[in-house]
């Protein structure tokens, strides 16, 4: 199964570092950054976990919560997070999926029904494709979705930057260019003509017939 944007995240229960937990009932009315990786005690990986959980309160203050999904089980989770907190100075309390029968790579379309169930024996190289993002809606179905190659290591600055338009887009007939930052002006949606977009935002700007920018609506 492909998933795509608008997509229902697929429900499940599992048992986590913080517990077992159903995925919807976790979320609750706000969003949530879903991110996966294919083993424990990966270099890229440890880095990334790091770096969610410094900007964790970042993910707060958008009424997003963070989870990680690992190929991996629970326990290899509790001792990873030590390593991450000794080669990152920041100390992991999200919680971290274990998926030691690969059952939720699966259901989220990252590793194939032919890879089997058990995660042992397995190499990061086997989980490769175990390295994608998604960020669910308070509607429970997903906003975005983005998978790295096991070189590169995602930017959570960007994920951050998403959400904000995500957000800003879901209250407001806009959208947000290229290169948007908080603060920065937008896009005035098609389904407004000018003349509604002045009522509604005041000045707009019209670029082309069709790219007209305003101020970030407050």
């Amino acid at each position: 199964m492909t998933l795509k944007i608008n997509d229902l995240a697929p429900n499940f229960t599992a048992n986590t570092s913080e517990g077992e937990l159903s995925l919807h009932e976790w979320i609750g009315d706000g969003y949530a950054v879903l991110f996966s990786h294919p083993k424990d005690f990966t270099p890229v990986c440890t880095t990334e976990l790091g770096a969610v959980a410094r900007l964790q309160e970042e993910f707060s203050q958008r009424n997003t919560k963070v989870i990680g999904l690992s190929v991996d089980g629970v326990q290899d989770h509790l001792r990873w997070k030590s390593d991450i907190s000794i080669a990152t100075g920041s100390e992991v309390s999200y919680p971290l999926i274990g998926d030691p029968e690969l059952a939720v790579a699966k259901l989220y379309g990252m590793l194939p029904a032919s890879a089997g169930e058990e995660a042992a024996g397995r190499t990061a190289a086997d989980n490769a494709t175990v390295r994608t993002v998604f960020v669910i809606g308070p509607d429970k179905r997903i906003k975005l979705s983005l998978t790295y190659p096991m070189t590169t290591g995602r930017n959570f600055d960007e994920i951050l930057r998403v959400i904000d338009s995500i957000q800003l887009t879901a209250r407001a007939p806009v959208a947000t260019p290229e290169g948007w930052r908080q603060g920065d002006d937008v896009v005035v949606s098609p389904s407004l003509s000018t003349e509604e977009a002045r009522a509604k935002f005041g000045e707009v700007r019209e670029v082309l017939p069709y790219l007209r920018l305003t101020a970030q609506p407050s």
